[in-house]
């Protein structure tokens, strides 16, 4: 068993993937994993290894969680890349700092391409 899934265009927050995880895992968790740290890939290694024990919905679960992390950090990181034409036309007198460059987008969003959007949207920062 995989569990590292394909990466959607949505993303969920840290708290939400946390949250998802201990409704759906959370009895797996504590009865096959109870002394397992939560980072490093040791929750998922412990999953992997009692696949054929944990309940179906907790791996689909796990595989949405993975994608949709790793697409928002995939986001975080194309956000500059997406938006710089939209912050050169739009930002203007902008204050230097990635976070003035983001208010500003926030704020022109009806006027921003759909790109930069899109990338302010899925890195979670909108």
């Amino acid at each position: 068993m995989s569990l590292a899934g394909t990466v959607s265009a949505q993303t969920i927050s840290y708290s939400e993937a946390g949250a998802l995880l201990a409704q759906s895992c959370g009895k797996d968790i504590v009865k096959f994993c109870p002394k397992v740290n939560l980072g490093g890939g040791a929750l998922r290694d412990c999953l992997t290894q009692r696949a054929d024990k944990i309940n179906p919905q907790c791996i689909a679960d796990y595989k949405a969680v993975v994608a949709s992390l790793d697409a928002r950090l995939a986001a975080q990181a194309a956000v500059t890349k997406a938006c710089r034409g939209d912050a050169t036309q739009f930002c203007q007198g902008t204050a230097p700092g990635n976070a003035h460059y983001l208010g500003c987008l926030n704020a022109a969003k009806k006027v921003v391409s759909k790109r930069c959007t899109t990338a302010i949207t899925n890195a979670g920062w909108n």
